[in-house]
């Protein structure tokens, strides 16, 4: 079952930067050129990502959660393990980050060429505030090369509009549903709620 109504989104969370001065510039969204006109009414797109750090304990690989909701309806989730190792929290995130963005710009686009009306950014909140501020800031420097390409991806897609990143405490953030089990059964619960609407006691 899902729940089609407006989402309690906190949206003076998420700060919004000047880029103009930046390598990004005054940049807005690619859109599509044969995008069919948009009828009925617009949704909000919200994206909740997260990253277990080398959970995996023969390969060292991390693992990679998000969970995508139209207003409150979640529509899509992935639990993935990355395909390389990252020796840092810092890196497994970004690359975390950036997988849940590349899917939100394919989502955009599908939800378009359907005639669906996307206006506003999507927003994506986060537990990791380094690779947050490293995202959201216009002059905020990388100090992991190998975190290259999804830091200018993500940061291209801020700078766009596409998406607006926030901090979220990890207790509150449903993808770590996706990454790790959870030994707290009220935690667990919680976040099944969240992600299922209608649920039956047991």
């Amino acid at each position: 079952m899902f729940d089609p109504s407006p989402p309690d989104t906190p949206y003076n969370l998420f700060e919004e930067h000047n880029w103009n001065n930046t390598v990004h510039g005054n940049c807005s969204e690619e859109l599509p050129i044969d995008t069919p006109e948009p009828r009925g009414h617009g949704f909000t797109m919200l994206a909740f990502v997260d990253s277990d750090h080398a959970g995996d304990s023969t390969t060292r690989r991390s693992r990679t959660g998000f969970v995508i909701y139209l207003n409150s309806a979640s529509i899509y989730y992935l639990s993935k393990k990355q395909t390389s190792v990252e020796t840092s929290s810092f890196g497994s995130e970004f690359i975390a980050l950036k997988t849940c963005c590349e899917y939100i710009r394919g989502l955009r686009y599908k939800l378009r060429m359907m005639g669906i009306s996307v206006d506003s950014p999507t927003y994506v909140f986060g537990d990791d505030q380094s690779v947050l501020m490293n995202s959201t800031l216009p002059h905020s420097t990388l100090k992991k090369k190998s975190s290259s390409i999804a830091y200018h991806f993500v940061r291209e897609g801020v700078a766009r509009r596409e998406w607006l990143l926030t901090y979220i405490s990890t207790h509150d953030n449903v993808a770590d549903l996706l990454t790790k089990p959870l030994t707290n059964v009220e935690k667990r619960r919680r976040f099944i709620s969240m992600i299922i609407h209608h649920t039956y006691s047991y």
